[in-house]
């Protein structure tokens, strides 16, 4: 391994000088660091190459955060799918798997190519208005159609392929992937997935009919939502952190990605490990 591209969370009291450590190991192997712009600022690092090189020049990707540091390098990475190695800087994620004190331990492996990954399925959402499309975003996690604080409940047509499911009435409703059932699917009411499955989960918010529930469909299907309302306040959100607002008659379709995120999977816990030390299983 020649290169590393490091990047840290923006305002955590540790990143920086986690940062630092980090970076020092890395060079004392003889291991090239590229640091994204506001770590190397942080440092005093100057730097004779911008942010969308670090990933295609690197061999690894350590990010020091959380997931949603790890979700938004992910989604910088894209189509490179570079291996990405998460550092959680507070209590285990389920996607930032590797504590600060693990850190180095795992880096002697990982720098010497003895690591495996876990290639997490990713969704491209593509929002179409008149029949032209206006905006794609790209989806680790989930693809959320929600409505505001003031707005009644959605009218949303969701088709399969070419079958037509139903039209849900809700506050919204989630797709999520597998890696994305942990987070808000999760929270209403949606299934846990293994991360290796090939499907999609398709989660109501707050339904108005209580027999609408979570549907599981083929990562292979394309899903298709139609927004049926006028003068409401509705967004949809990638990943809880880009997005847009819809108008009445707006379609979000949503397919399975060519892209893949490649996370380093810890060598000291496995999937059920974290699950069961993030929902605190056992526990009494």
């Amino acid at each position: 391994m020649k290169r590393v591209g490091l990047y840290a969370k923006k305002h955590h009291p540790d990143a920086v000088g986690f940062g630092r450590e980090v970076m020092n190991w890395l060079l004392a192997r003889n291991i090239e660091v590229m640091l994204e712009e506001d770590l190397a600022s942080a440092l005093g690092v100057t730097r004779d190459y911008v942010d969308d090189e670090i990933p295609e020049r690197s061999d690894l990707i350590i990010v020091l955060g959380g997931d949603g540091t790890l979700i938004s390098v992910a989604r910088h990475v894209g189509a490179r799918m570079k291996p990405i190695l998460g550092v959680n800087l507070g209590s285990l994620g389920f996607l930032t798997e590797i504590t600060q004190d693990e850190t180095f331990t795992t880096l002697e492996r990982v720098v010497k190519g003895d690591f495996e990954v876990s290639g997490r399925l990713m969704l491209d959402a593509v929002v179409r208005r008149d029949g032209n499309e206006i905006a794609r975003y790209s989806v680790l996690n989930d693809a959320v159609i929600n409505k505001g604080a003031l707005a009644r409940i959605i009218d949303m047509e969701a088709w399969v392929d070419q079958d037509y499911l139903t039209t849900f009435k809700a506050d919204g409703l989630i797709i999520a992937t597998p890696t994305g059932s942990t987070a808000y699917n999760l929270a209403a009411g949606g299934p846990i997935i293994y991360p290796g499955l090939n499907c999609l989960v398709i989660s109501p918010i707050c339904p108005h009919m209580l027999t609408n529930r979570p549907v599981i469909v083929s990562s292979k299907s394309v899903i298709r939502i139609e927004v049926k309302f006028q003068d409401q306040h509705v967004v949809l959100t990638a990943d809880g952190q880009v997005g847009m607002p819809l108008r009445g008659g707006d379609v979000v379709e949503l397919r399975r990605s060519q892209t893949r995120t490649m996370l380093v999977k810890s060598p000291s816990k496995n999937y059920f490990e974290v699950l069961r030390a993030k929902l605190r299983w056992g526990e009494r």
